[in-house]
């Protein structure tokens, strides 16, 4: 019996999978909020006391880069070890990989109907494939095959240096260097930059937001849902709100297209995390893809290179992949 856990700057989600029997269908989940818990293990702690499974091992997909069986969690003061996690849980094994790896290994298993396709493109069989996940943070993971199967790598490539495409994503970079040393596509593409780039916007236009959002982002912790729901609504739509969610849709546009470029992703790329499911409508309005393709003379290459939308949460379940394939290792 496994624990499956998906630790992310906002919640936790936990799962119980019996690897017996099938290891893609959990028996037992739950959703925490990270940030009111000190620690990892307070949170696995009040799970299993709630559904009465006793588990062998655990696998926990981490927002974050793992070290040697150790991660500093982004955006949670939370370092969590995979050796003494095992120990104060009193469990035979405890895995850790970050949370893009974990979702790149259930791509490989995703029907279609868990997806939502914004290019069919000409896959190659077997060719590599890259995950983009814009949430709280933005994260990235690529896959390659070895002959039998696709294997999954973790990357940070979500904070590497912005590169802006337009003039105005220039005016951006110099406005976000006021505050930062370093801008990352994180900064700017993510549940994280959104504000930044409204913030920006007003600045720069010299236009007024409407009332009603003005206020609302005034009193809002997390401005970032009431500029979706703002930009996307059908009457009164916020300007403002709009043409920040654009620049986002652009900005993610051209870093997807720049790790298809980076690792040749021939199989295919494919846009994982909470937000694209909430910008749907944008990312099929056709922009998305002119600036996924804008690459000069390689853009032909980029136009072959399909590109989906994952339509449900996946990590739990490649956590379980993930721990399933070790212990197969192992034996």
């Amino acid at each position: 019996m496994l624990l499956a856990g998906d630790i992310g700057g906002t919640k936790t989600d936990f799962a119980i999978f019996d690897l017996r029997r099938d290891p893609r269908t959990p028996t037992a989940q739950a959703e925490y909020p990270s940030g009111r818990y000190p620690d990892l293990q307070s949170i696995v702690r009040e799970f299993l006391a709630g559904v009465d499974v006793s588990v062998d091992r655990a696998c926990f997909a981490v927002a974050g880069p793992v070290v040697n069986g150790e991660a500093h969690i982004t955006n949670l003061p939370w370092v969590i070890q995979a050796e003494s996690l095992a120990r104060e849980l009193k469990l035979e094994k405890v895995y850790l990989l970050n949370d893009l790896e974990a979702i790149a290994w259930a791509i490989p298993g995703l029907q279609p109907s868990s997806l939502h396709t914004l290019q069919a493109g000409v896959p190659v069989e077997h060719g590599t494939i890259g995950v983009v996940a814009p949430g709280t943070g933005l994260g990235e993971a690529f896959l390659t095959w070895d002959g039998l199967r696709y294997r999954a790598h973790a990357s940070e490539g979500g904070h590497a240096d912005f590169a802006p495409t337009t003039p105005e994503q220039l005016g951006l970079l110099q406005y976000l260097w006021g505050s930062y040393d370093h801008v990352s596509y994180e900064t700017v593409c993510s549940g994280i930059g959104i504000p930044h780039l409204y913030a920006f916007l007003l600045e720069s236009r010299g236009q007024a937001e409407l009332e009603d959002v003005a206020k609302r982002l005034a009193e809002a912790r997390d401005k970032t849902p009431v500029i979706v729901e703002a930009a996307l609504r059908l009457s009164n739509q916020a300007p403002l709100c709009r043409a920040a969610l654009e620049m986002f849709v652009s900005i993610l546009a051209a870093e997807t297209g720049n790790l298809a470029m980076k690792v040749m992703a021939t199989g295919g790329m494919y846009l994982a995390g909470g937000i694209p499911l909430h910008v749907l409508p944008l990312l099929d309005s056709g922009r998305f893809i002119r600036e996924f393709e804008r690459k000069g003379r390689f853009s032909h290459l980029l136009a072959d290179v399909p590109i989906h939308v994952v339509l449900h949460r996946t990590a739990l379940a490649g956590a379980a992949r993930y721990a399933a394939e070790m212990m197969e290792r192992a034996l």
